[in-house]
């Protein structure tokens, strides 16, 4: 997902995507150790999705931006 999709989520989201990313990961690390990969370039988009994902926590954290209100 782009910077501006996840923009649109709430916090709460933000933070269930992220764990879910950070277990993709795991599962990801764990393939490459035992020559199980399908596709070696998932590993950079999932390390991009997290720092995406971090960066808006941190901005939201600072008060640089304001986090999306479910309605």
């Amino acid at each position: 997902m782009k910077a501006s999709e996840y923009r649109t989520l709430p916090a709460e989201e933000l933070k269930e995507k992220l764990e879910d990313l950070l277990d993709e990961m795991a599962n990801l690390r764990i393939q490459k150790a035992t020559h199980q990969m399908v596709s070696p370039s998932r590993i950079g988009i999932v390390r991009k999705d997290i720092a995406r994902i971090k960066t808006l926590l941190r901005e939201y954290d600072l008060g640089i931006s304001e986090p999306t209100v479910e309605s």
